[in-house]
């Protein structure tokens, strides 16, 4: 399936062929085949350091091409039929500002049996006020750690910039597993065979508590019971077929030894797998599970607001958090103190940033890499496919699982082809998807959503829950590597026993304030950090030479030679509107992410919409605009 270059044809692609001159997008059109010369690695899923580039080519000139030409293209885009149009969805969106709905442009699946409208709306914070514990962030970190405090009798108030589930919680596949994507053979040469074991133990709880709380509070959000299979990534008769096999074949020995439900099956197959692509054999996890991320949460939520302890505010961005007075050797007192962006003060006993990364500079934000993955569930006739959770071993690797869709058929929801934030083309990875695909189920039919998401890597495998480096009140959750959804609800048991004083097995584990591990990853470390900093090459280069040549739709930056770079977001109507291009966590020069219609900062991965809004730290605040257009858009998108 021919793959159109840039998102920025949704809606426009009859008014840019109207003046389109012939000629290829090919620079922004290729698409990897990934059942031929596809690039391997011989680690299990995630569990080397990713390919880093240490050498950049320097630009030769103040002002370089190097990404205008992308304009160019789009603009020069032949006529193509709707189905050819990656950004085509289920329906048209009509909402004109989706900033504080969700970080991204596109819908995710979970928006078909619930969608945007269903999502509980909750005031924002007009007013100074005390709490015994303030949790920043209502995604299922955030939920999932107000809930088990709210259960052992804590005041409770949690805050949201946005509106609740608009991050990254709600653009998840809706994978619960304790098969971790990095692989306990890696984990343990980090952590050891007991940190290995109790990351294990920790996952895999958390994974039965979602399981749990859903029963318990009669929650219907599709959570079951099914096994999970890793394969090779290369089809039967290639050595790199053999040689990842007996990866697995390991790994499965190994996570035996530390408790899990595991076996290795050469003959391994997944019902309705029925292409001529052989790829058969690998490791079976037992007792895994899946769910309905958003549906599950808003049913905790319901119960939370009937609780007398627990209040909530969206649309409330925090803007500073800091610990006031002094506790030495059992004597003083400490207390957190937290300042909103419309002036209003929080104090708390304790603080929690459940913000996917925390808000702050540096310190634990150097230990993270940050990545965008990217999802498609296509229809296929129900029962024609295996209800498992299932696994490639490439680094980018596949992830596949099933959920409902109607009476005939279900949605096989597969995602993959990740990479660094703002620093790679968006475009092509939906085709990729949908070829892999369709190439080895081909019972399948239309593709109705796509969608992609952020992930936050860890250098050492593992995330940080607790107390953050330099605080006694202040904890942090971050780090979730791929598995976001058990780890926001590990938070939940992890922050409330801290919080309580009761010592936790696996806290120490999942401490930001751990050395050993982070030390043992200081190469990969080291690579990460000399790669982000050639981010910064980005000063030198434009986007575009002229507003005229950004179509309409679509975004850019424009940096000229005696001017600050500024992002340009030109709407389907042709309104210009223009913002400081410079993120404010690090400076860093934003990037336009054609999926999701976003400027992204390669740098440490912040995201913000097309109104220039945060939605996605570690900047607190959004893009500062740059003209009246701007500023009246950026208002207009936060009301």
């Amino acid at each position: 399936m021919a793959i159109l270059a840039s998102a920025c044809q949704r809606q426009t692609t009859r008014l840019l062929t109207q003046n389109a001159v012939s000629g290829r997008i090919s620079a922004l059109s290729a698409t990897r085949d990934v059942t031929a010369a596809t690039p391997f690695s011989y680690k299990l899923r995630g569990t080397s350091t990713r390919t880093i580039i240490t050498q950049t080519q320097q630009p030769s000139a103040p002002q370089t091409r190097t990404t205008a030409s992308r304009y160019k293209a789009l603009s020069q885009v032949q006529a193509v039929t709707p189905r050819q149009t990656f950004a085509t969805m289920t329906q048209p969106n009509t909402q004109p500002y989706r900033a504080m709905q969700s970080s991204g442009s596109t819908d995710p699946v979970w928006t078909h049996k619930l969608p945007w409208s269903k999502i509980p709306e909750f005031p924002s914070l007009d007013k100074d006020l005390e709490t015994d514990i303030a949790i920043i962030g209502a995604g299922i970190a955030g939920i999932s750690t107000a809930y088990e405090l709210v259960r052992r009798g804590k005041q409770v108030t949690l805050i949201e910039a946005r509106n609740v589930l608009s991050g990254e919680t709600g653009r998840t596949s809706g994978h619960l597993t304790n098969d971790l994507d990095d692989g306990f053979v890696e984990i343990a040469k980090k952590h050891g065979e007991e940190g290995a074991k109790q990351a294990a133990a920790s996952h895999a709880w958390a994974r039965d508590r979602i399981g749990e709380i859903a029963k318990e509070l009669n929650i219907e959000c599709e959570y079951r019971r099914l096994p999970a299979y890793d394969i090779s990534q290369f089809p039967v008769g290639e050595k790199k077929h053999d040689d990842e096999l007996q990866e697995l074949k390991e790994e499965a020995e190994f996570q035996r030894k530390i408790g899990m439900e595991t076996r290795f099956d050469p003959n391994l197959t997944v019902r309705g797998w029925t292409s001529s692509i052989d790829q058969r054999g690998g490791m079976v996890a037992d007792n895994q599970a899946t769910f309905h991320p958003t549906k599950y949460l808003v049913g905790v939520l319901n119960w939370l607001q009937t609780q007398p302890n627990f209040h909530c505010y969206a649309r409330t961005r925090v803007m500073d958090i800091k610990e006031k007075g002094i506790e030495l050797l059992g004597m003083g007192h400490k207390t957190v103190e937290i300042q909103t962006e419309n002036g209003h003060t929080i104090k708390a006993e304790n603080a929690i940033e459940a913000t996917c990364v925390p808000l702050q500079k540096l310190s634990v934000i150097t230990q993270l890499e940050f990545y965008r993955t990217y999802c498609i569930a296509v229809r296929v006739p129900k029962g024609s496919v295996e209800d498992c959770l299932l696994y490639d071993n490439a680094e980018e690797y596949k992830y596949v699982r099933l959920t409902a869709c109607d009476e005939n058929d279900d949605y096989l929801v597969v995602g993959g082809c990740d990479h660094k934030v703002g620093q790679e083309e968006t475009t092509s990875r939906f085709g990729e998807l949908e070829k892999w695909t369709r190439s080895r189920f081909p019972q399948t039919k239309s593709t109705d959503y796509k969608w992609s998401g952020q992930i936050f890597e860890p250098v050492d495998y593992v995330g940080f829950i607790g107390k953050n480096q330099g605080n006694d009140k202040i904890y942090i959750v971050t780090g979730d590597s791929g598995d976001g959804l058990t780890h926001g609800v590990l938070a939940g048991r992890l922050l409330a026993d801290e919080i309580e004083g009761v010592k936790n097995p696996w806290a120490d584990l999942y401490s930001p304030k751990r050395v050993a591990s982070i030390l043992k990853s200081l190469p990969s470390m080291v690579g990460h950090d000399l790669q982000i900093n050639a981010q910064y090459k980005r000063f030198l280069q434009t986007d575009i030479q002229d507003i005229e040549d950004l179509p309409r739709g679509c975004g850019g930056v424009l940096n000229k030679a005696t001017q600050k770079p500024v992002a340009v977001y030109k709407d389907e109507n042709g309104n210009v509107k223009q913002f400081s291009a410079l993120c404010p966590h690090l400076k860093g020069v934003v990037c336009w992410n054609h999926v999701e219609k976003s400027f992204d900062c390669p740098v440490h991965g912040s995201r913000f919409s097309k109104e220039g809004i945060c939605v996605s730290g570690p900047a607190k605040a959004g893009l500062a605009p740059a003209d009246e257009a701007g500023e009246k858009e950026q208002v207009a998108a936060a009301a």
